[in-house]
């Protein structure tokens, strides 16, 4: 086996996932990370304008994710994490006022499709039989060419769960990146779709006993380190070039490139990535929730799209947000405070709040835009690539991007690292 050092170019989740499994299995491993703190999209910070520590996102994580659970039982993130008892995914309905909770039950088999109480006002046991033609879509097939997206149980349902994990409209969605998403959790059960929270928020969970781990067992985490070039040469990466340093590398030494595909477009000669990113939006507004609010609703019909209620906040995520790039924050603010007031039975005026956007949030997943993934092996016999944005098989979603980390350590291993 290998005495080298493995290269780990950004600390996101898919770099962070790397380092912790080739720590754990002895590897020597440096991350280098641009920015001074590590979690890239999935971090929390502290926002003066609320007094708060906040996400920069409203990610969910779901007990089917196996490999984001694997990944918190090796750092040990787990234990600052709730986990709901049972799947309940309370809706709203912006316009009607109309609410309901789905429930799956915790079993395989889907029996809870027929009783009324359990699904979608509407619907029918066989709408959601329905669904299993996006197990069985192809590579090129939207969403609305495998299910009827005129009926109940698309737009009550699988219309605000997809856009979500989509980050695109689901009409030009990908079918089979949908199936995906409901193999691992809905056609498991509901014991594979009940969700953890993070009340002290993603970074303690994810981020940060991570980052411990890696220090912890040899590695280093370092910051503030931007990597402007790699050196290529005889087949392989032979230098790393820094904004003030160059690093040679060893003969046995590896590199992951674990940055945002974007940049490693400009890092990675005649690599194909997607192109085109979507835009998501958290509004957080510090107000304490009411008493027996759900930690998560799903809207329809509004502006917002998924309310989260947090100990000391109410929080919105709009994906697919680029609608908004151009809107006045505070008219946009008034506009969903409107509906998160009514939603959650509050009369009270516009609490303290602050957006944040994410204007390159994921790529739009889009069938066009699943083919330009590319996958973990690249030209180069000493790098491999990692991000929610290579192909993983999912979405752009954090069990994605720690499963593409893990990947390219197994990866490495396998080649003899």
């Amino acid at each position: 086996m290998s005495s080298g050092t493995m290269h780990i170019v950004g600390a996101g989740l898919a770099g962070l996932s790397a380092g912790v499994e080739l720590t754990r299995l002895g590897k020597r491993v440096v991350v280098h990370e641009l920015a001074r703190h590590a979690g890239g999209r999935c971090r929390s910070f502290f926002e003066p304008a609320l007094g708060l520590t906040i996400d920069n996102g409203n990610h969910l994580v779901l007990s089917g994710n196996a490999s984001a659970l694997a990944f918190l039982d090796v750092i040990g993130g787990r234990d600052v994490l709730e986990i709901a008892d049972h799947a309940e995914f309370t809706f709203h309905d912006a316009q009607s006022g109309e609410c309901w909770v789905l429930r799956p039950n915790d079993g395989p088999v889907p029996w809870w499709v027929f009783s009324e109480r359990r699904r979608v006002p509407g619907t029918h046991a066989v709408d959601y039989l329905r669904l299993g033609n996006l197990l069985r879509a192809g590579p090129s097939d939207t969403v609305t060419q495998t299910i009827d997206g005129s009926s109940e149980v698309y737009r009550k349902l699988l219309y605000p769960v997809l856009l979500a994990a989509l980050n695109c409209d689901p009409k030009e969605g990908s079918a089979r990146l949908s199936g995906a998403v409901v193999r691992e959790t809905l056609a498991k059960g509901g014991r594979a779709c009940r969700p953890l929270f993070a009340p002290k928020g993603l970074g303690p969970a994810l981020v940060d006993p991570a980052v411990a781990f890696i220090r912890k067992n040899g590695g280093e985490v370092r910051f503030d380190e931007a990597v402007r070039a790699f050196e290529f040469g005889d087949n392989r990466v032979q230098a790393i070039q820094f904004a003030d340093t160059t690093l040679s590398l060893a003969p046995d030494d590896q590199v992951i490139a674990a940055v945002p595909g974007w940049v490693a477009r400009t890092l990675v000669p005649g690599l194909t990535v997607p192109t085109d990113y979507r835009a998501i939006f958290n509004l957080h507004f510090k107000i304490a929730p009411p008493a027996g609010l759900p930690k998560i609703i799903g809207v329809v019909n509004g502006t917002t799209e998924w309310l989260f209620a947090f100990d000391d906040r109410l929080s919105v995520t709009v994906s697919a947000a680029d609608r908004f790039n151009e809107t006045e924050r505070e008219p946009l603010a008034r506009q969903i405070w409107s509906e998160v007031a009514k939603i959650a039975g509050l009369n009270a005026p516009l609490p303290p709040w602050q957006i944040v956007k994410e204007r390159r949030a994921t790529f739009a997943a889009t069938p066009e835009q699943d083919a330009l993934r590319p996958v973990t092996e690249t030209r180069w016999s000493n790098m491999l690539l990692a991000g929610d944005w290579t192909a993983t098989g999912l979405p752009a979603t954090i069990e994605g991007a720690i499963r593409s980390g893990a990947k390219a350590a197994k990866l490495a291993m396998a080649r003899g690292f």
